[in-house]
């Protein structure tokens, strides 16, 4: 019996992706809303890795390598827009940012 059964682990990922969810519907700061999406992304990534351990298989391992690359890019490329939009109008609150609507 291993630390985590899969089923658990399935459980675990649904509570941590529903939270992701929930505070990026909910919160208006962007680097928040940020936060969020990586909450989300890992709680796919335990999905993968339960999925995996019930198939025996390493393909979860390898789909999580993947997902780990593109948030660590979606991180930098985010990260650098929300300095670039407080250098400008001084807010990162996601209501006050007009200049995506013009």
């Amino acid at each position: 019996m291993s630390l985590l059964e899969p089923w658990m682990m399935l459980v675990v990922s649904m509570v941590i992706f529903g939270i992701g969810l929930l505070g990026l519907l909910i919160r208006k700061n962007l680097l928040v809303m940020l936060m969020c999406v990586e909450l989300m992304l890992n709680g796919v990534n335990l999905s993968f890795v339960a999925f995996s351990k019930i198939h025996h298989s390493l393909d979860g391992h390898l789909a999580v390598l993947f997902v780990m690359t593109v948030a660590a890019a979606e991180s930098a490329v985010g990260l650098g827009l929300v300095i670039a939009l407080f250098r400008t109008l001084r807010t990162v609150d996601s209501d006050q940012i007009q200049i995506l609507r013009d």
